[in-house]
């Protein structure tokens, strides 16, 4: 039954990591570029960093939950874990872009603020 579930989960977390982590990279390219003023080379090569270790975080924290796994009976148990682990890897995926957009909220601040004061 494990086997049946760990591949379940992993093609639901595979869906799911790359088309959030594509619509990501597509939309997070203006604030980034607006971030730095227009760089274009600067900006591709941060969204292309960001990108690559959103997916390896995600991978990773993918093996964490498969190994943490407990031994399943039941075609209930089953759908059951894969949605807590579903649910624990969107909800982990969300605290992880609002904490990136707060980030990037805070840079615009402090790049305003610095502009500013130096006119």
């Amino acid at each position: 039954m494990n086997t049946a579930a760990y591949i379940i989960y992993l093609f639901i977390t595979y869906i799911i990591t790359v088309h959030v982590g594509l619509a990501f990279y597509r939309n997070g390219r203006v604030y980034i570029l607006r971030l730095l003023d227009n760089d274009e080379k600067l900006t591709d090569a941060i969204n292309n960093t960001l990108l690559a270790g959103y997916y390896l975080v995600n991978l990773g924290y993918a093996a964490i939950m498969i190994r943490l796994w407990k031994n399943l009976n039941t075609w209930t148990d089953v759908f059951t874990s894969i949605g807590s682990m579903t649910g624990k890897i969107m909800l982990t995926l969300a605290i992880m872009h609002f904490a990136n957009m707060a980030f990037i909220l805070f840079l615009s601040y402090r790049k305003h603020r610095l502009v500013n004061n130096k006119t």
